[in-house]
């Protein structure tokens, strides 16, 4: 019997990335995580300098006290008869408008810092302090890290192997920056296109790192156990009359004749060849 592994290598990386940015533009005054530094969930990592933020909501915080008094002052005037409903309608309008605009100002000044979101680490610092970055320009490249368990190997196969691979499949992995240990993995996620700039169908492995914490980007090769044995016959590479891809002819003896029998090859190995059918 014969197991058909697969054979793959490819890079470590995360299941969830993200770029953090800023919901609003401004100056960076501190970043307080540099790249490769693991991080808490809820964690502050970088905030914008607030003296703009500040005169904002203080203006719009000036607006409102000031529509405030335009309507009590309608309010009595209009009870006076001297002011129309409409004239006071519009004047409560003005304040409702100045009081969205400031709660507006504060949820962005809210977001003038960034929280973790998640525990994990800094793949890349996108920007650094001292700059003027617009709305939503990345700040932080991001690698989610949660238990240890969201480590990835992503591999690419071929068509006839991704085909073959059924998710939570058993794998072992063996890292560059590991060349002792061997890693445990199954198969966790199939890509449904293939990626078009390496012309391979991407397979993704969830490592199970138990107390280590490898670098994004590290190179491993994978074996994934293939699920099913055949049950193949083997003969002498040197009993093969012609070959042709797949197909083999060879000689079989039966009562005292000599005839060609056709075969189809499963695979070569060393001396040796596996025939898929035409022996039974």
């Amino acid at each position: 019997a014969v197991t058909s592994n697969i054979s793959a290598s490819g890079l470590v990386t995360t299941e969830n990335t993200a770029n953090y940015s800023f919901k609003i533009g401004g100056l960076v005054k501190h970043i307080y995580v540099e790249e490769g530094h693991f991080f808490k969930k809820g964690q502050l990592l970088a905030a914008l300098d607030e003296t703009e933020i500040s005169a904002g909501l203080n203006q719009t915080d000036l607006n409102v006290k000031k529509y405030e008094r335009d309507y009590t002052r309608a309010n009595n005037l209009y009870k006076d008869s001297v002011y129309t409903l409409e004239q006071l309608q519009n004047t409560k309008t003005g304040l409702d408008i100045a009081r969205k605009q400031k709660d507006a100002v504060a949820f962005n000044a809210r977001y003038a810092k960034i929280y973790a979101a998640a525990d994990g680490f800094v793949s890349q610092k996108i920007a650094n302090e001292g700059e003027v970055v617009g709305p939503g320009s990345p700040i932080l490249a991001i690698n989610e890290t949660s238990h240890n368990n969201n480590y990835l190997l992503k591999i690419g196969l071929t068509d006839k192997e991704w085909a073959s691979v059924k998710i939570d499949q058993k794998a072992t992995v063996i890292l560059d920056g590991y060349p002792d240990q061997n890693f445990d993995a199954v198969v966790f996620r199939k890509s449904q296109s293939a990626d078009a700039a390496l012309g391979s169908f991407q397979v993704e492995l969830k490592l199970d790192m138990k107390n280590s914490k490898p670098a994004v980007g590290m190179f491993g090769k994978a074996e994934i156990h293939a699920n099913t044995a055949q049950d193949l016959i083997t003969i002498p590479y040197d009993a093969l009359i012609e070959a042709d891809g797949n197909k083999a002819f060879v000689f079989l003896v039966e009562n005292n004749k000599v005839r060609r029998q056709p075969v189809t090859i499963y695979k070569f190995e060393n001396k040796i060849v596996y025939i898929k059918d035409g022996l039974e």
